[in-house]
């Protein structure tokens, strides 16, 4: 064989060129979506005042796959405490318009769940435990109204940003996120730190590199509370999954970094405090980086993409006598109760459960992205990835709709915060059904193309 063609086809065997996967049309976009008012901070209840400062900015990040003969998809990453149904509803519904070919299982959008942001109209709705203020509740209504058309704005941003470029992932790891369960004899026994306890540290990574191979767009998960500022801090931050998106993109100029969280929902990150959510930030940039310096698997467009909404409902009828006696509690407890009652007097049933968005992207065969509506606790992504394959599933958390914390059977055995404390907060009477992990995993399954789980 002569020399050139031999060492042609060692180069056309090499692992870099087998790496090259097809062209994809890939954009992005990224808005600022900081507040112009001073706002009250969702997440912890201690604050009392509406945040001035701005420790620093929040974004709107978009990303956009696929050509309009294949129908693109869209992502759209908030750095946000929750999204509301209405929320992500008026996204999908604007980009429809412009763009039929994109239905409302190719749309996707997710909230970082970070507590130093503004608290969102429609969402977690009894976060304070009190009436608010009109004019604080004016200034929540507004933001909520500007952060609408900033996603809608980054949405058709990215979709005409799209330019070929290649698709590639890999998995990585991080320790930060700590499970804060305290399980004794079977049943939750605190909130405090146990490291050792349940908790997803993986780290997947999606890059698109255009055809000279600098980088387009990052996309990265991680399964962890974005609570590493405190109650005490109130000021605007987008915490570690901001730190990391900054980072990124100072990494990679030009491209965009979206961060979405896993199923985190029963793990905080450690240690916490201001200086350390530069340190989280560091590690999730560093981890990547690590990841880009090796080999990427590569995908394509999105084969399939599935959405479905199912009822959950809640665990039991919740009587007035037992509303009455709630009155006595703690105050989250009787604003709760009081809210409820207000609702039985006025002729209107109490919730009966939840309408749970449930969302599958499939890159062939090979890889699939899942995305979970919620607070979702770590079982539910530990389960997935034994049963589809870790090295094929990524999940995504906080997505298209934050109604309640979804917690796992065990967690429901084991009681506790996750489990139905929370739930005073999401305006919900009680806990969920004692089947919503089977509800929930039997749907994802039943979302995934058939073809998938049969190539595990």
């Amino acid at each position: 064989m002569p020399f050139a063609l031999l060492a042609l086809t060692i180069l056309l065997a090499s692992p870099s060129s087998r790496a090259a996967g097809p062209l994809v049309p890939v954009g992005v976009a990224r808005l600022d979506a900081t507040p112009d008012t001073p706002v009250m901070l969702a997440g912890y209840q201690q604050r009392t005042d509406e945040a001035r400062i701005v420790a620093a900015p929040l974004h709107v990040r978009a990303l956009a796959i696929g050509s309009d003969a294949d129908g693109p998809v869209v992502l759209v990453a908030a750095e946000v405490i929750a999204m509301s149904e209405a929320l992500s509803e008026a996204v999908a519904a604007a980009v429809r318009a412009q763009h039929p070919a994109i239905t409302r299982e190719r749309i996707a959008v997710c909230a970082t769940h970070q507590h130093t942001g503004p608290a969102i109209a429609g969402a977690i709705p009894f976060m304070f435990s009190r009436d608010l203020p009109a004019e604080a509740t004016a200034h929540i209504a507004r933001f909520t109204d500007r952060l609408r058309e900033k996603m809608i704005a980054a949405a058709f941003a990215a979709l005409a940003d799209r330019k070929p470029a290649r698709l590639s992932w890999a998995q990585g790891t991080a320790s930060f996120a700590v499970n804060r369960r305290k399980i004794v004899d079977g049943k939750h026994a605190g909130y405090t730190d146990q490291p050792g306890g349940v908790v997803d540290h993986a780290l997947p990574v999606l890059r698109a590199v255009d055809e000279s191979g600098a980088v387009r767009a990052v996309l990265v998960n991680y399964a962890c509370h974005c609570t590493v500022l405190k109650g005490g801090d109130n000021f605007i931050h987008p915490d570690w999954a901001g730190d990391a998106a900054t980072r990124l993109e100072a990494a990679h100029p030009g491209a965009a970094a979206l961060v979405t969280i896993g199923c985190g929902a029963d793990a905080d990150p450690q240690p916490r405090g201001l200086p350390e959510v530069a340190t989280h930030g560091k590690t999730v940039a560093a981890e990547v980086a690590r990841l880009f310096a090796g080999e990427l698997r590569p995908v394509g467009r999105v084969t399939s993409a599935k959405f479905q909404r199912i009822a959950i409902p809640v665990a039991r009828t919740v009587t007035r006598g037992e509303l009455r006696e709630r009155l006595k509690g703690k105050p989250n407890v009787a604003y709760a109760a009081a809210q409820f009652l207000r609702r039985l007097d006025a002729g209107q049933p109490l919730p009966a459960g939840i309408d749970y968005p449930v969302q599958a992207w499939a890159f062939g065969d090979e890889f699939a992205m899942v995305f979970l509506g919620g607070e979702v606790v770590a079982d539910y992504a530990l389960r997935l990835k034994r049963e589809l394959g870790a090295a094929r599933v990524w999940v995504n958390a906080y997505a298209n709709h934050v109604p309640c914390y979804i917690p796992s059977t065990r967690i429901l055995a084991e009681g506790g915060y996750e489990a139905e404390a929370a739930m005073d907060y999401y305006g919900l009477p009680t806990r969920l059904a004692p089947d919503v992990e089977e509800r929930i995993v039997r749907t994802v399954h039943a979302l995934l193309p058939a073809g998938f789980a049969a190539r595990r």
